[in-house]
């Protein structure tokens, strides 16, 4: 059985020092990974730079997105930034990778917001292209999307073949490339085709037991299966998500420490979910018991 692991995501800080401070706070706390979300409206640091100072500032936790926007970057461009971010970090880096879903992103930066199945066939072929360019010796690709010519990225990542891939969603499609592709999947629900946020009507325990379902039925290897914390009572939504039917899934915890706790151990024990990602920091301190049980 897989252990126990948690990620806390971070959105800025009013100094480098703060910045530094919080990262360790992190590490001390016995989080494991620290993530940065990939945005371009809203007040959030952006991830490269974020995680570069996160990193030097810990030695034991680990740095990662709560996901790269393919969108935003030739795949080349990021497996360059992600290979000397795992390097300058001594193997300690997750590339989380999304299509880009949020609509006032597109709209505020002139982007073209294509439609989903584009999105998702783009990102397929960006997640060849990152693999190809982080293995050995030169990468030629010819795609739909992307075109490369003996390109031989270097630095090549500390670890190989390289980063754990860390790729999420709700629908079909998103899933079974995450099965095919990723070391890590998070359950998440699916994403209105406008980029207005979560689809409301892809939540509940039947949703969420049916895309764990579908991840074991098209992955024939071992896959690091997660999800999101989304609520713990004690804050406003994080994001655009609907958390009033998810009660009886791991995205929502409520009661003393031990009942969250015994939830977690639950579905790590019959479903395998091992990964866990809290989004609000003000709900660190009500989660610090949690995952002091935990451990």
């Amino acid at each position: 059985m897989r252990p126990f692991r948690f990620g806390a995501v971070v959105r800025r800080a009013e100094s480098g020092r703060a910045w530094a401070e919080r990262a360790r706070a992190l590490e001390g706390a016995g989080f494991d990974v620290l993530l940065v979300p990939d945005h371009l409206v809203g007040d959030r640091f952006a991830p490269v730079a974020a995680l570069a100072a996160a990193a030097a500032a810990t030695t034991r936790l680990r740095v990662g997105t709560m996901v790269f926007a393919n969108d935003f970057r030739h795949p080349a461009v990021l497996a360059k930034e992600a290979a000397t971010l795992d390097l300058l970090s001594d193997g300690r880096l997750e590339v989380g990778l999304g299509t880009g879903w949020l609509a006032g992103d597109y709209a505020g930066s002139g982007l073209a917001f294509d439609p989903p199945g584009v999105r998702v066939s783009r990102l397929a072929e960006a997640v060849r292209v990152l693999k190809g360019l982080w293995s050995a010796g030169p990468f030629t690709h010819d795609g739909t999307f992307y075109r490369l010519d003996t390109l031989d990225l270097h630095p090549k990542p500390v670890q190989r073949p390289h980063p754990p891939l860390v790729l999420g969603g709700g629908g079909p499609r998103m899933l079974r490339l995450a099965a095919r592709e990723a070391d890590v999947v998070n359950l998440a629900s699916r994403v209105r085709p406008d980029g207005t946020g979560p689809d409301a009507s892809d939540s509940g325990l039947a949703a969420f037991l049916a895309k764990i379902a579908l991840v074991r039925a098209s992955s024939s290897r071992p896959v690091e299966l997660g999800t999101s914390i989304l609520d713990l009572g004690t804050s406003a939504a994080w994001s655009h998500a609907d958390t009033s039917g998810m009660a009886e899934t791991p995205q929502v915890l409520r009661g003393t420490a031990r009942d969250m706790a015994d939830k977690l151990l639950h579905w790590r024990a019959e479903h395998g979910l091992t990964y866990y990602v809290l989004h609000h920091e003000t709900d660190l301190p009500r989660f610090l018991p949690v995952l002091a049980l935990l451990r």
